[in-house]
């Protein structure tokens, strides 16, 4: 990237569904730009270039090497299958590339520290794709969770990520192929679940996790529906579940001692062309000043509308983006804080994989 360039430069592994949003999140950020995309074969990047309107200036690679052997890609989105990242992502970063790592980031803990050490390594900035976090109502809601007046203290959270693609997505998905995303639901879904809970807990890693009986695999093993429970010592507690065999759920809830806050489609906004997020937060109704008519006993919800100028995969482009730039133009050292949150989800994906593993036996955690 060149001292006056303050517009970072994409390229883009593989051509993914999600690939098409991302490419239209990086076209609409002001501070980004994309200049390459690389697949498996040259027929099939010009097909997916050609079905998204991509600029023809747009360079078009047969293989993942070209886009990082391109002098002019300061940056790299990765939406390739998990079992890919580790490899892909350390490449990536030896080039001195930085790195947009789509979730899951890896298989286990030990890939992503082989990624994250990559990236410490050549200086540059690692980030992953869980786009909800950047949306200006998760900033709002943390607001709320954190006043101890209206809120209190926080007792339990749950959350609940599901999805129902049918008999195709679940014989021929990559999502649950053991050799391309060994995760399933608990790598794709499961995820954003427990980044919800470590969200409102401000990254607190619980003391044990335990996988709650019941979960589905398929013939190969994959998970398919799973959910598990987290315990700290101090009380609180988390609960969640992520399914590819139930209803469409995005639904997290926090209770605290004084309040509660909830939102039903935390990962999506339902409606991603609104310009806005609702979430909903009611607090303890002060019984001694009821009136003598009125019996309610649960208050009545505040809606929050919460504006966004932007999509919230527009905004994490800017914010990563505005991270680049600020390590090859201003001399910045990377921000290390998104690869310690990705570390700590990584860690309770695991350990919810191990207690069902195990046979739904308690994971204690040793945070290291």
């Amino acid at each position: 990237m060149a001292n006056d360039q303050t517009t970072v430069r994409f390229g883009i592994l593989g051509c993914a569904q999600i690939a098409i949003k991302l490419c239209k999140a990086i076209s609409q950020a002001p501070n980004a730009t994309l200049v390459a995309i690389g697949s498996r074969s040259v027929e099939k990047a010009s097909q997916f270039a050609a079905d998204n309107g991509l600029p023809e200036t747009v360079r078009v690679y047969g293989s993942y090497e070209g886009v990082l052997e391109d002098s002019e890609v300061d940056a790299v989105y990765m939406p390739l299958p998990t079992a890919l990242h580790v490899k892909w992502a350390v490449m990536t970063a030896k080039k001195r590339k930085h790195v947009l790592l789509e979730k899951p980031v890896a298989m286990n803990v030990s890939e992503l520290d082989q990624i994250l050490e990559a990236c410490e390594t050549n200086g540059v900035q690692f980030m992953d794709g869980t786009m909800w976090m950047h949306h200006p109502r998760t900033q709002k809601m943390k607001e709320v969770l954190s006043d101890a007046h209206r809120f209190g203290q926080l007792k339990l959270i749950h959350s609940c990520a599901a999805y129902n693609p049918g008999p195709e997505f679940l014989t021929h998905s990559i999502r649950v192929k053991p050799d391309l995303d060994g995760l399933g639901a608990l790598g794709d879904i499961g995820w954003y679940c427990i980044r919800a809970i470590l969200w409102a807990v401000d990254y607190d890693l619980p003391a044990t996790v335990l996988a709650l009986p019941g979960a589905v695999r398929n013939d190969a093993g994959v998970i398919l529906s799973c959910g598990a429970s987290l315990h700290w010592p101090d009380g609180r507690l988390a609960t969640f579940h992520c399914s590819f065999l139930s209803y469409l759920s995005l639904d997290v809830t926090a209770l605290g001692t004084k309040g509660y806050l909830r939102l039903h489609d935390f990962i999506i906004p339902f409606d991603e062309n609104s310009g806005y997020g609702f979430f909903w937060e009611a607090s303890q109704v002060d019984f001694g000043k009821l009136a003598a008519d009125d019996k309610r006993w649960c208050p009545e919800a505040n809606e929050h509308k919460v504006e966004s100028e932007e999509a919230q995969e527009v905004l994490m482009v800017m914010e990563f983006s505005r991270l680049v730039e600020a390590v090859e133009s201003g001399g910045a050292t990377p921000e290390k804080s998104w690869g310690v949150v990705s570390r700590k989800t990584q860690v309770v994906v695991d350990a919810v994989k191990e207690s069902i593993e195990g046979g739904y036996k308690t994971v204690e955690l040793i945070v290291s």
